[in-house]
């Protein structure tokens, strides 16, 4: 006869099992949707690719991404012998989530399919299904990515560093770019005295007899030190100027870059972000001297739609811990995801995801179309900024209230909850804080009468549809035409702009799909809610007419 274990004090019920593996493609309806509605009707676009890394994304990266954050990357200033090395270690997970994102085109898609429709688009789909999976590689892909238009500047650079940056595969061998398989590229703006007033930057561009230029300063926030050149900023004879500073050079020396420090960071762990000097260290004119900031801007818009992507994505991603946890615990005598104020919340977050989702999706068609249609680039001009602004500005809250439903687990390591949460408040503050992003939507309202013409021609599209959204359309071009005090009203203003192009996108999600129910429904709660008043300040707040349970099906992993 087997005896009792007096210390077997319970057994482990009404707990959730841990999230399987899913497709972050396959299995996302929102995402599927809003891609879909964006992309030409006629495109044969690669879904097999898509699958194939939301496959990827939703198991092995999702462990990979564990890894690389909890082992965060070393410094190593001197070798053995003491020969200064500036080099940065990783935890294998890291070079593999680098790998696996550059062999599935996270990095070039849209610079190797340029002239295919929805190539931003298509590539904002692999951005988004790779932050889900870990968000600090994400830094030097997007930097790599968004270098493209700043690098086609540099007319004297050798051809293989373009060819490198946009055909190249994972190399973070430390060699010269011209014997590398693929180059990547970081930032370097900002330094102690200017921050995000790069007017105020004193490090130096001096011009040598070989047409290089040495550079003397610093930088303040230099990411990914790794990487195997950096775009930085610094003053020429001309003025403020764009280079292109290589890691290592072409004699195989590493260049006069001194790492001083890792930044301690919130969150974000697994990326290197570092304080550098510059000891007369070589770099290369990109553009011409004086004209930095035009040459760097097209990068800066760029990275600012993968803050977005990057922000709807970790939404989506916490959204998917909630519904699974809720979905697989009772309280007071229900499951958590059938109590009626639950719902209420799980709902909210629905929505809200959705809307960040498609509007974010509507912005990279815009940056897809720009080249080709004056209307769709004065949209991206003015709608990068704004939903930069408003979408990064709704992710700390709503991961927050993500983690609120899985209660105190979603406060312990173990779960990835607190990771996200630690996550959240970087796109906010990344490529430029939410100050810098209204004084940027005034000073293309001011300065380019086209982009409110090309707003109002968006918003306009979806008249008649909704009386919340024609009230609200209303009021905003009447809040537009006053011009007084606008700078101190400028985050309303940029918010009213927001909330106007997701109900206007989640609009024109109702028609593509013939006013589908479930669409129409997130359609017209979303114009209720944010633009009637009728909720309150918090999520979770919203109407008790709500259709909740047909919104958050929509929400759930489909294979679950």
């Amino acid at each position: 006869m087997t005896s009792l274990n007096r210390f077997d004090t319970h057994t482990v019920e009404n707990q959730p099992t841990i999230l399987n593996s899913y497709n972050l493609w396959r299995d996302d309806k929102l995402l599927k949707t809003y891609v879909t509605q964006q992309l030409p009707e006629k495109q044969h676009w690669n879904a097999e690719l898509l699958g194939c890394f939301g496959a990827l994304a939703g198991n092995e990266l999702m462990e990979h991404g564990e890894l690389a954050n909890k082992n965060k990357p070393e410094l190593r200033t001197f070798d053995r012998y003491g020969r200064r090395i500036d080099h940065v270690d990783f935890h294998p997970s890291y070079h593999a989530l680098m790998q696996s994102a550059m062999k599935h085109n996270v990095h070039n898609y849209s610079w190797q399919n340029e002239q295919q429709d929805g190539a931003h688009t298509l590539r904002a789909v692999l951005m988004y299904m790779h932050y889900q999976a870990e968000s600090g590689t994400s830094c030097p892909l997007t930097m790599t990515h968004a270098a493209v238009p700043a690098m086609r500047y540099g007319k004297s650079l050798p051809f293989y560093w373009l060819d490198k940056l946009i055909n190249g595969v994972y190399d973070p061998r430390s060699l010269p770019a011209s014997q590398k398989n693929g180059v990547t590229i970081g930032m370097g703006m900002t330094e102690k005295q200017g921050g995000s007033d790069v007017r105020c930057n004193t490090t130096t561009a001096t011009k040598q007899r070989d047409g290089s230029y040495s550079i003397v300063g610093h930088k303040f926030f230099f990411s990914a030190p790794m990487c195997d050149a950096h775009l930085i900023l610094a003053q020429a004879e001309g003025g403020l100027s764009c280079f292109l500073l290589p890691r290592i050079l072409e004699n195989g020396e590493l260049n006069n870059v001194r790492i001083q420090r890792l930044k301690d960071k919130l969150g974000d762990w697994s990326n290197a972000s570092s304080e550098v000097e510059f000891q007369e260290a070589t770099a290369y004119l990109i553009g011409e001297e004086g004209r930095g900031v035009p040459v760097i801007i097209d990068m800066v818009s760029l990275t600012r739609l993968d803050c977005m992507i990057g922000s709807s994505a970790l939404m989506r991603q916490s959204l998917v811990h909630a519904l699974h946890h809720v979905s697989h615990r009772d309280a007071f005598g229900k499951t958590l995801v059938n109590q009626p104020l639950m719902q209420n919340v799980l709902t909210d977050l629905t929505i809200e995801c959705a809307a960040a989702t498609a509007l974010t999706m509507r912005v990279a068609k815009a940056v897809d179309n720009a080249s080709r249609n004056s209307y769709d680039a004065a949209l991206a001009r003015l709608a990068t900024a704004i939903g930069k602004y408003w979408i990064c500005k709704r992710t700390p809250m709503f991961v927050n209230e993500a983690q609120e439903c899985l209660g105190g687990i979603g406060y312990v390591e173990e779960n990835p909850m607190p990771r996200y949460y630690r996550q959240a408040p970087l796109n906010s503050i990344w490529e430029g804080s939410g100050n810098v992003q209204c004084l940027d939507v005034l000073r293309a309202l001011a300065k380019e009468p086209n982009v409110k013409e090309a707003l109002f021609n968006e918003l306009k599209t979806q008249t008649g549809k909704n009386k919340h959204y024609d009230i609200h359309l209303s009021k905003l071009l009447d809040e537009l035409s006053n011009t007084q005090n606008m700078e101190t009203r400028s985050r309303y203003l940029t918010e009213q702009m927001a909330l106007a192009l997701q109900a206007c996108t989640l609009l024109a999600t109702c028609t593509f799909l013939a006013n589908e129910n479930v669409h129409n429904d997130i359609a017209h709660t979303f114009c209720e809610s944010r633009l009637g008043n009728a909720c309150g300040f918090a999520l979770g707040t919203l109407p008790d007419t709500t259709p909740f349970e047909k919104i958050i099906a929509l929400g759930r992993v489909s294979s679950s």
